[in-house]
C-alpha cells in the first residue's frame, strides 16, 4: 500500500523545469529568426539595392547647372580687341533650403535676404521676396553680376551667418572696349552669350565655346 501511495505522488508532480526550458527555447528561436531576417534585409539593401539607393541619394542632394563657356574675342586687323568676354557670376537660391529654427525665424531670414538682394542688385523687393518664398528647387536672382556686388553679397552673408541655399556660379559677360564703335558691324550678344547680330551672329559657331555642368551639394551652398 505504501508503495502505491509513493507511485501516486510521483505521478502528480508538475514538470516546471521542462516547461520553462521549452519557453526559453521558443523565445530563442523567435529572436534568432528575427535576427536572421534583419541581417538578410540589411544585406539585400546594401548589396543588391545599394548602388541604386546611393545614386538616388546623390541626385537628391546635388544639382547640375549649365555654365556658359567663355566666348572668343573679336579682334581687328592690328590685333586690338573689339569684343571680349570677362568672368562674372550668376546668383541663384534654393528656397526650400533657406530655413531657421522655427517658422518665425525662417520668415525673418527670408525677408532680410530678399531685402539684401533687392538693395545689392537693384531689384524689386516684392518680386525678389516672391522668389525667396518660392517652393521650387531653384530660383535665379541675378545674372551677369560683377565682382564688386558679389563681394557685398558675401559680406552680408558673413555678417548674418546665412549661407545655406545661396549659390554663386561662374558666368561670362560680353564687353565692347570701344563702346558703340562699329556696333552695326560687330553686333552684340543676348544674355545667354549667343550672337544675335553682325559678326557675333555670323561667326557664332566659331566664337561660342562648349558649356559645362557645375555640380554642387545643396548643403554646401
Amino acid at each position: 500500500m505504501k508503495n502505491k501511495l509513493k507511485l501516486k505522488k510521483k505521478k502528480t508532480k508538475t514538470p516546471t523545469n521542462t516547461v520553462t526550458s521549452k519557453r526559453i527555447q521558443f523565445a530563442m528561436i523567435v529572436l534568432l529568426t528575427l535576427l536572421f531576417a534583419l541581417v538578410f534585409r540589411l544585406g539585400f539593401l546594401q548589396i543588391v539595392k545599394g548602388a541604386d539607393y546611393k545614386e538616388k541619394a546623390v541626385k537628391q542632394q546635388t544639382m547640375s547647372k549649365l555654365i556658359s563657356a567663355k566666348r572668343g574675342n573679336i579682334l581687328d586687323a592690328t590685333g586690338k580687341s573689339l569684343a571680349i568676354s570677362a568672368q562674372v557670376d550668376t546668383v541663384s537660391i534654393n528656397p526650400t533650403k533657406i530655413k531657421g529654427k522655427n517658422e518665425e525665424q525662417t520668415r525673418e531670414i527670408k525677408e532680410k535676404l530678399a531685402k539684401a538682394f533687392s538693395e545689392i542688385f537693384e531689384l524689386d523687393y516684392e518680386e525678389t521676396l516672391a522668389k525667396v518664398n518660392s517652393t521650387s528647387s531653384i530660383q535665379t536672382i541675378a545674372r551677369k553680376v560683377e565682382q564688386d556686388k558679389i563681394d557685398k553679397l558675401k559680406e552680408w552673408m558673413n555678417e548674418n551667418k546665412v549661407s545655406t541655399g545661396i549659390n554663386i556660379d561662374e558666368d561670362t559677360k560680353r564687353y565692347y572696349p570701344y563702346n558703340n564703335l562699329a556696333a552695326y558691324v560687330i553686333g552684340f550678344c543676348n544674355i545667354d552669350n549667343q550672337g544675335i547680330y553682325g559678326i557675333e551672329r555670323s561667326y557664332n559657331s566659331y566664337l561660342t565655346g562648349t558649356p559645362r555642368k557645375n555640380c554642387y551639394f545643396y548643403r554646401c551652398k
